[in-house]
């Protein structure tokens, strides 16, 4: 009875309470309690840590991103300020070098054609050359040649400042040579005051295939022809126009 008493006295005492791999455990003993929490410390640890390190790496990838911004913004900025103050030198210069080049032409030369050709005559910039070929006593057409600092060699593909032939022909008769390109486009004719008589100007592409500028009228029995055979005479062509004085 006693072994029995004493057997059943001890099942009843661990009645309820677990069992290790060597029999019952110490009440208030759970089997991996400690080790269950102890996983997971180590894996809200673990992701807190891949959760800083992301953050981190999006913070360095962000800041590298934005430094390659900045030094690229820096860098065009840089730039457009060089081309900036590059571009304001060359148009100060190109500025200063035309008003040198306008103050140069002055004061202006005068012009004086024969006088059995109407004594023609007229202001042109005193950093012009003229180059006059023919004899106009002998009764022949007259022809006058202007270009800065010197004149080239004359042919119709030279570019001359300025041309001016006073020929032996009918005003109209030469005026009729220009009509065909008139309406073909490649002239425009304007009309235009010079001394106190109506004149023809034509803009446009000159017999030397040229851009250019020339005036048509009459002198006497004769007909004047002055012409600039580039555009960039175009300011000094009409302001020499304006000048223009002839005997009528």
């Amino acid at each position: 009875m006693n072994g029995s008493g004493q057997y059943s006295q001890n099942i009843n005492n661990f009645q309820g309470q677990p069992y290790g791999p060597y029999g019952p455990m110490a009440p208030g003993q759970m089997p991996g309690k400690k080790e269950e929490k102890k996983d997971r410390s180590g894996l809200i640890k673990t992701v807190c840590l891949i959760f800083v390190s992301l953050i981190a790496v999006t913070f360095i990838g962000l800041f590298i991103f934005m430094y390659f911004q900045w030094n690229t913004a820096s860098t065009d900025v840089e730039g457009q300020i060089e081309k900036a103050v590059s571009e304001a030198e060359y148009e100060l210069t190109t500025k200063l070098e035309a008003e040198f080049e306008e103050k140069e032409k002055y004061p202006f030369k005068t012009f004086t054609g024969p006088s059995d050709f109407g004594s023609l005559t007229f202001e042109y910039p005193k950093t012009w050359s003229l180059y006059v070929p023919d004899d106009a006593s002998r009764a022949q057409d007259y022809h006058a040649y202007f270009n800065p600092i010197q004149v080239n060699v004359v042919n119709e593909q030279t570019v001359m400042a300025l041309r001016v032939s006073i020929i032996n022909s009918l005003t109209d008769e030469v005026k009729k040579r220009y009509e065909g390109r008139i309406e073909d486009g490649k002239l425009k004719v304007t009309q235009r005051v010079v001394n106190n008589a109506n004149v023809d100007i034509y803009t446009g592409e000159l017999e030397s295939e040229l851009q250019g500028i020339f005036a048509v009228f009459k002198i006497r029995d004769k007909t004047a022809i002055i012409q600039t055979d580039a555009m960039i005479f175009e300011k000094d062509f009409y302001t020499l126009l304006d000048t223009i004085k002839f005997n009528v």
